[in-house]
């Protein structure tokens, strides 16, 4: 159901189908990265966290890490992760296949400046072997996402 709601999401936009369904895993971004053929900074990785009061989505290159320091200056707090049992609950999405589009929820979505160096990136696209090309300017414009800069 999850890569239906994520082509459903495009869909509902007016575009095509951009969701390509993989033979290989590509539930990690190296899995992935090997899956499509591209180096693994060109994988959209997309975290889930928690806030005090609300959940969100940070969508960075695939070789980025967050930045502590960097992170709790933005968002006053330290970076927690959600719980990995609770991640498909609140974005309709597997783990290993969460992406910023088709989400059960309304979450608020950042972009990490790193996704800023390339043409196209891959995030995934709602399970565990699917994938989509997209442009991280486009990510920001069909997501109506925030621009930050969080990782090292």
């Amino acid at each position: 159901m999850s890569v239906e709601s994520v082509r459903s999401f495009f869909k509902d936009k007016g575009l095509e189908d951009p969701v390509m369904v993989l033979e290989e895993s590509s539930a990690t971004v190296d899995l992935a990265a090997k899956a499509i053929g591209v180096e693994p900074a060109l994988i959209a990785k997309t975290l889930a966290l928690r806030l005090k009061d609300e959940d969100i989505l940070i969508v960075t290159k695939g070789d980025a890490r967050i930045d502590n320091k960097k992170y709790k200056e933005f968002f006053s707090t330290k970076a927690k992760m959600i719980d990995l049992e609770e991640v498909e609950q609140i974005t309709g999405h597997p783990v290993g296949g969460v992406c910023p589009f088709g989400l059960k929820s309304d979450l608020k979505i950042f972009l990490d400046v790193s996704l800023k160096q390339f043409e196209y990136v891959y995030p995934a696209a709602g399970s565990k072997n699917s994938a989509l090309k997209i442009t991280p300017d486009d990510i920001q414009k069909l997501t109506n996402a925030q621009w930050i800069d969080v990782c090292q």
